[in-house]
């Protein structure tokens, strides 16, 4: 059974910097990309930030140059680093990846930015 479970949240001042990462249990991120995303109450959810299973990362605009993903496989784990925070990155962040044509989630991860 795949589990992905979140940590790292937290509130943070303006400019500071969180890392958030994502125990896998039943997926193997060797093998397996994974994506982490947010989402603001009453707004739809955002990816942020990808990684293959080769080790390519894609960021959309909005975080590229401040956010960085990345796995180590031998913890089965994968870490979103988040410099230069900002108020509006403000949201819960989750852990996402597909295996065998299933998506699965995390519980999230609350993140909260003050100014």
């Amino acid at each position: 059974q795949v589990q992905l479970v979140e940590s790292g949240g937290g509130v943070v001042q303006a400019g500071g910097s969180l890392r958030l990462s994502c125990a896998a249990s039943g997926y193997s991120f060797r093998f397996n990309g994974m994506n982490w995303h947010r989402q603001i109450p009453g707004k739809q959810r955002e990816l942020v930030a990808t990684i293959t299973s080769s080790g390519n990362s894609n960021y959309p605009d909005s975080v590229k140059g401040r956010f960085t993903i990345s796995r180590d496989t031998a913890k089965n784990t994968a870490y979103l680093q988040m410099n230069s925070l900002k108020p509006e990155d403000t949201a819960v962040y989750y852990c996402n990846g597909r295996l065998r044509r299933t998506e699965y989630w995390g519980q999230g991860t609350q993140v909260t930015v003050s100014s």
